[in-house]
């Protein structure tokens, strides 16, 4: 099979990814959309005849001509075939990356109950039954989010940057307890989503990604099987089902 190129234009940043089959074999990131970041990599990798372009932010529109010259290319709107049947009530309104979520939990689990969870800006969590259904899910505030808030709408608490180190959850300095609070709460608000979901349908799969997800891998009693890029592996999807129709 041929190269395929995904192209994911964030809020605040770009990423290049190569596939091979199904093998994610480079991984690029960028804060700004570039078409000579874009040319770097096709110069890198001749044999890519497939690209698909998802973005939420205003970009070069030369990169669409770049794309183009390499074979079939999508880029990625509400119009879009996708290979899931959604059942959103406002799909006019649903992100490009919870597609993705979608295609992505789906490929990885067919015919079964999925729960993806993504902690990034935000932390979503989305659902696709085992009839291919995708019936939505839920949008809470990510960490850094949380933490900003806590500073901004107070008088005294500070910004605080995440750490890497283990946090305690009986906090002991202002600092600490405003990590425990961030990042317990948060883990316990997953652990509370999961259990709730796991009520409502069995046999269920659930997967974890993001860009935060190393933050709460360890913390998550349940059996999760984390897909970091989860959103690259969806894009590819969707590129491989409008290639086949």
């Amino acid at each position: 099979m041929a190269d395929k190129l995904i192209v994911d234009i964030g809020n605040t940043r770009t990423k290049l990814a190569l596939f091979h089959n199904d093998l994610l074999t480079d991984l690029r990131v960028f804060e700004k959309p570039d078409t000579g970041f874009i040319e770097q990599m096709l110069e890198k990798y001749p044999d890519v005849q497939g690209c698909i372009l998802s973005a939420v932010r205003v970009y070069p529109r030369e990169i669409d001509e770049l794309l183009k010259r390499q074979g079939f290319f999508i880029q990625l709107n509400k119009s879009t075939p996708l290979p899931f049947q959604n059942k959103y009530k406002t799909p006019g309104t649903l992100g490009k990356d919870r597609l993705a979520i979608a295609a992505g939990a789906q490929a990885q689990f067919p015919e079964q109950n999925v729960l993806t969870i993504v902690a990034g800006t935000t932390v979503t969590y989305d659902f696709i039954n085992c009839d291919g259904e995708y019936l939505g899910g839920n949008i809470s505030p990510g960490l850094h989010m949380r933490l900003k808030a806590l500073h901004t709408f107070t008088d005294q608490l500070p910004l605080i940057e995440l750490m890497d180190s283990d946090i305690e959850l009986i906090g002991t300095t202002t600092e600490t307890a405003i990590l425990s609070g961030a990042l317990h709460g948060m883990a316990a608000e997953m652990e509370g989503m999961i259990h709730r979901y796991q009520n409502k349908y069995k046999s269920l799969k659930i997967i974890f990604g993001g860009g935060d997800y190393k933050y709460f891998d360890k913390r998550l009693k349940n059996n999760i099987f984390a897909t970091p890029n989860i959103v690259l592996k969806g894009l590819k999807e969707i590129l491989d089902f409008n290639e086949e129709i």
